[in-house]
């Protein structure tokens, strides 16, 4: 009887996964709680770095690897730390590497989920809202989901994000905490009219804004230049396409929750956009203008949590991947890569021969090791953000100027 593998979460990392092992020729199905491939029409750029590449080349049958790097911004790589009058501080020179695999990537969310379902109609169960497990008598395990069916499977990997049901009753002492950070995010249209309004280097590439104290903004251009989904159907390409079809620049603003005035979860974009404007005030005109000229539909509340890291469990038939198991703050841009990774590893230690469960603990031991170690380098990172300390900030400044004038040292601390 053949090995039944099932994935709960249809995000980029359960996604990916699926594509490997379907290319493999593995019996496997995904089930995901949204209703339609175009519930998830929302969200921002991803940065895919190597890791994310080298998974995406790997699962990816051929067409849709190049469909991937079809549809990829066309944005600088260099990236750059700034103050909040846009002093420069510090450029780390990233040049395109010949190998698409080793390079780095800018990608619309919305599209790269839509590639990454192309092909997988047979495969991707929608409006499944996982519940709960059994395990079974025979040793399979039987899936229950909201709307009263069940499944039984061989092998379960839970890739259903931070709030993880697979995780709560798997691993339920396995924390997700809040970071007391809070930060709020949204869409400057980049256009050839908007462009002449902010300073180039803005639309270059990824920047690190540092103000004196206790706030920070990450910003970076997306820019499509153009480029289409090739190879997925009409309705999928339309769906990828409402991410605007244009290009943009992301703005990110992060603080500790006491900056913001009281309770700001339930604003509108618009009231939201009126609160960051408030707090940048004395910045340089067109960091305001970032925020001043998003679309309101565009800018989103964004609190910021963490998993914290546990002792390695018992390998058994039920595995986590991505956020499930490792989530971390977005402030070093490696979430999405590291649910990649988990997928690559996963999918070579399945497709490898041998016994699931050692292979599924052989995933497990690698991925504790690179997972949490990012958990904590994106922690350090978030608080770094936002640090309330104004001789740290101003130290790490000076640090910055200094690299930037040593090369040897910038290479050493930028490598």
């Amino acid at each position: 009887m053949r090995t039944h593998y099932a994935i709960i979460g249809g995000g980029i990392g359960g996604l990916c996964l699926a594509q490997g092992l379907h290319k493999a020729g593995l019996d496997v199905t995904v089930y995901e709680r949204d209703r339609t491939p175009a519930d998830r029409l929302q969200g921002y750029r991803v940065h895919i770095d190597p890791n994310g590449a080298r998974a995406l080349r790997d699962c990816l049958p051929p067409e849709l690897w190049q469909a991937f790097l079809d549809t990829t911004g066309r944005g600088g790589q260099d990236f750059a730390f700034l103050t909040d009058q846009l002093r420069h501080l510090l450029m780390i020179e990233n040049p395109r590497a010949a190998d698409p695999v080793d390079d780095h990537h800018s990608v619309s969310r919305i599209t790269l989920r839509q590639v990454l379902l192309s092909g997988l109609g047979d495969v991707v169960r929608y409006g499944k809202t996982y519940e709960r497990y059994e395990r079974t008598p025979g040793g399979r395990v039987e899936l229950f989901f909201a709307d009263g069916t069940s499944a039984t499977a061989d092998i379960v990997i839970g890739a259903d994000g931070g709030n993880s049901r697979v995780r709560e009753q798997y691993l339920p002492h396995a924390e997700r905490v809040d970071t007391g950070i809070t930060t709020v995010a949204g869409k400057f249209p980049l256009t050839a009219e908007t462009r002449k309004l902010i300073s180039p280097r803005l639309a270059d590439g990824p920047n690190n804004i540092l103000p004196p104290k206790g706030m920070g903004m990450f910003c970076a251009p997306h820019d499509v230049g153009g480029a289409t989904v090739a190879g997925i159907g009409a309705t999928e390409q339309e769906g990828a396409l409402l991410d605007n079809g244009s290009s943009y620049l992301l703005w990110a603003f992060g603080a500790a929750k006491h900056h913001f005035p009281g309770d700001i979860s339930e604003m509108s974009g618009e009231q939201l956009k009126g609160v960051i404007s408030g707090l940048i005030k004395d910045w340089h005109p067109d960091l305001r203008r970032l925020v001043t000229m998003a679309h309101p539909d565009t800018v989103s509340l964004l609190p910021i949590r963490t998993s914290i890291p546990i002792e390695p469990w018992p390998a058994t038939t039920i595995t986590l991947l991505g956020d499930a198991i490792h989530s971390m703050t977005p402030m070093r841009g490696i979430g999405a890569n590291t649910a990649l990774r988990d997928a690559r590893a996963l999918y070579l230690a399945l497709t490898g021969g041998g016994d699931p469960v050692e292979a599924i603990a052989a995933y497990e031991n690698e991925m504790r090791e690179y997972g949490f170690a990012a958990v904590r380098d994106s922690l350090a990172a978030a608080r770094q953000f936002v640090d309330e300390n104004a001789l740290a900030r101003l130290g790490f400044k000076t640090f910055l100027r200094t690299a930037q004038r040593f090369p040897s040292l910038k290479a050493r601390a930028f490598s």
